[in-house]
């Protein structure tokens, strides 16, 4: 009997949807519009026909294969309730009960689970990828916010009201840029994929920069990957954006290692992309702002998640730590 899992991320335009095979592999996958009318009940509806068609059709490849749950992740997720709270980026209003209303349409499944993504990405992490046997660890994903998932002696960290592990809101320089969420100053605002869009324009600014490759994007064409490839060519600004933005993630994984004391912190996102150039000065940045106890002790690893299909196995993994 071949086990598989189902796989939901819920984005604010898109929501995607595979399944994931027990070695993390994705069978088929399929992906609906995340809708802005509001209604979560027709939104439910079209996810479940959209979850039973891919159902179908691995059943079609082999009728021993055997479903054991699914698993969502969701912004603003809260594992404790199997609730959406107050997705600032999603149309539904409130506290939306997705888990409930999932179960309702799969009655027959073993587990039907929901977290954020970036927890999400840490279950992926400890049960396909590079955290396999790991008793303790972070992951942080940088990509259009900055999010993490914090294990600790092998159960992920929710906090009493299921909404821990916020890191990227921590507070990196008093007062400093405008963040998403309104506050001022936290990681996000400068280690996200628009962070480092806004230290290259930063940067072009304080130097007249007019000969960088970048100096002749927009702020909105600009984007991590056109950094990376600038900085392959020996751009300047390109290169310090990489130089600064490890030495302002360094720090704060410091502080996470003064928190936790991880074996290991896992980096996944579009900006890890960038191999050496984001994570070579991350970790001198880590080592520098460690207490010596902790010094030449943490491991920071880019995730071993398919970048493609991250999201989706992540939340695949959601089902196997419910069934562990």
């Amino acid at each position: 009997m071949k086990k598989v899992a189902i796989g939901i991320d819920i984005g604010g335009t898109n929501t995607a949807i595979g399944v994931v095979d027990a070695d993390g592999n994705v069978m088929v996958k399929d992906n609906i519009s995340t809708p802005s009318h509001g209604d979560v009940n027709q939104y439910v509806s079209d996810l479940s026909a959209a979850v039973k068609e891919l159902i179908k059709s691995v059943k079609l490849l082999n009728s021993e294969t055997e479903v054991l749950g699914i698993g969502i992740g969701a912004p603003n997720g809260n594992y404790y309730n199997g609730t959406i709270e107050y997705a600032p980026n999603l149309s539904f209003k409130g506290v939306v009960h997705l888990v409930a209303l999932v179960k309702e349409q799969f009655p027959e499944l073993k587990a039907v689970a929901l977290t954020n993504d970036a927890n999400a990405a840490a279950i992926g992490e400890m049960i396909y990828g590079g955290a396999k046997g790991m008793a303790n660890f972070v992951m942080y994903t940088l990509g259009t916010g900055v999010g993490s998932g914090i294990v600790v002696d092998g159960n992920l960290v929710y906090g009493h009201d299921g909404f821990a592990g916020e890191c990227g809101h921590t507070t990196l320089i008093p007062g400093g840029r405008l963040c998403g969420c309104g506050a001022k100053g936290h990681l996000e605002a400068y280690c996200s994929a628009p962070g480092m869009t806004r230290t290259a324009f930063e940067i072009i600014a304080r130097d007249n920069a007019s000969d960088s490759i970048l100096a002749n994007k927009s702020f909105n064409e600009l984007e991590s990957k056109t950094i990376f490839d600038a900085a392959e060519q020996g751009d300047a600004v390109a290169l310090e954006v990489f130089e600064q933005t490890g030495k302002w993630l360094g720090q704060a994984l410091a502080d996470t290692v003064h928190h936790n004391s991880p074996e290991a912190i896992f980096l996944f996102g579009g900006p890890t992309a960038a191999g050496d150039y984001i994570f070579k000065p991350t970790k001198a940045s880590l080592e520098e702002h460690l207490l010596p106890i902790f010094k030449n002790k943490i491991k920071i690893i880019p995730s071993e998640l398919k970048a493609g299909d991250a999201a989706i196995i992540g939340a695949s993994a959601l089902v196997y730590k419910e069934l562990e």
